[in-house]
């Protein structure tokens, strides 16, 4: 009778969150008494996004990616992944529902010092009983190949450096061709040309469909993901502000988080007047905003739009727009601590084409 042996997951639910985290907040016991690391975060993920999480060490980043692992555990808030509760599980089937749903690189390997790197790769695919044993070790190879380790695969990790082992631990997150890859500084030991042969590889998968999480601090690497969760001192900074100011410095800008209102308008709705809200200049988030100055000029996505200065009519366009309000004291330290688009002014448009910008004009007297 033939051995059974399972395939690798497949999700089919488009339009529906990947991963949801629902009022994640995590809270460990010091010496010096209770620390909170994670507060309030609320998140979806989609498959197919290749998403960025950024922050300080210490900021929360791992713990974070762990609550979606099952690694940890919440103290409040709930996890699910593919349409599963994450905690629910026991942890014998936690172990088993990670290795086929999830490929994870850790920071520091985590590749077993008594297995060569090629049965490092082949033990999820045992674990899990993925794939028929005789076709294991020649995937694993085909692996270890695609990170340019196929000469050193019958070697133990502690026979090679630091930047092979961590190519392997790529490799070993492949092993069971998961529809959720997440990867914790996966490029830190690498030298430039294997960190871009594994950002190839990345990029790659996400044209099969599959989900990337890239926990990072370089810069270069989060401006190649489709968004960027920024988490300073444990909470998320608003999607839409960690865009349009990349380079701005975390605490402040998480001050100006908690402080910014959306503002929703409707097609062809008025932007409001300086009059309503005199301190406040808008973020536009989604959709457009249309301004009829002689000649229509259309406002797209991290335009950043003064109602005091903007002497002409602005709308919002077919679509409707998607703002938000910022208090002026919060933004300009931002505006003159990071790189913005210059100013440009209101009173006549250049050329009838989008363009981000902060429209500002002396105020009268």
């Amino acid at each position: 009778m033939a051995e059974r042996f399972e395939t690798p997951v497949r999700y089919t639910t488009p339009g529906s969150p990947i991963i949801r985290m629902k009022g994640i907040e995590k809270t460990f016991e010091t010496a010096a008494g209770q620390a909170t690391v994670l507060k309030g975060i609320d998140v979806d993920i989609h498959q197919g996004e290749f998403v960025g999480i950024v922050g300080r060490s210490g900021s929360g980043k791992s713990t974070l990616v762990n609550m979606i692992t099952g690694i940890d555990r919440p103290s409040a808030g709930a996890v699910e992944v593919g349409g599963q509760p994450v905690h629910q599980m026991p942890e014998s089937r936690m172990a088993v529902w990670r290795g086929r749903n999830l490929g994870i690189v850790f920071q520091f390997f985590q590749l077993l010092p008594m297995l060569t790197l090629v049965e490092n790769v082949m033990l999820p695919m045992d674990f899990c009983n993925i794939y028929p044993p005789a076709e294991r070790q020649d995937r694993a190879m085909a692996l270890l190949r695609r990170v340019g380790l196929e000469g050193l695969a019958h070697k133990l990790p502690g026979a090679v450096a630091g930047g092979q082992q961590q190519s392997a631990a790529v490799a070993r997150a492949l092993a069971n061709d998961p529809p959720i890859l997440i990867a914790d500084e996966p490029t830190g030991n690498l030298d430039t040309q294997t960190a871009e042969q594994v950002m190839h590889i990345f990029e790659e998968l996400l044209t099969q469909g599959k989900t990337i999480l890239l926990v990072t601090h370089d810069r270069s690497l989060v401006r190649r993901t489709h968004r960027t969760l920024l988490i300073s001192d444990g909470e998320l900074v608003n999607e839409a502000l960690t865009a349009a100011f990349p380079d701005a410095p975390h605490t402040p800008l998480l001050a100006l988080s908690k402080r910014a209102a959306p503002v929703q308008l409707a097609p062809g709705a008025p932007l409001p007047r300086a009059e309503e809200r005199p301190d406040v200049v808008y973020l536009l988030t989604q959709g457009d905003l249309l301004l009829n100055n002689g000649e229509t000029v259309q406002l797209t996505g991290s335009s950043l739009i003064d109602p005091l200065s903007v002497d002409c009519d602005v709308r919002a366009g077919r679509q409707g727009a998607a703002l938000l309000a910022l208090p002026q004291d919060g933004l300009l330290p931002l505006l003159a601590n990071t790189a913005r688009p210059a100013p440009f002014p209101c009173q006549r448009a250049a050329q009838p084409a989008p363009r981000p910008g902060l429209f500002r004009r002396r105020r009268s007297e």
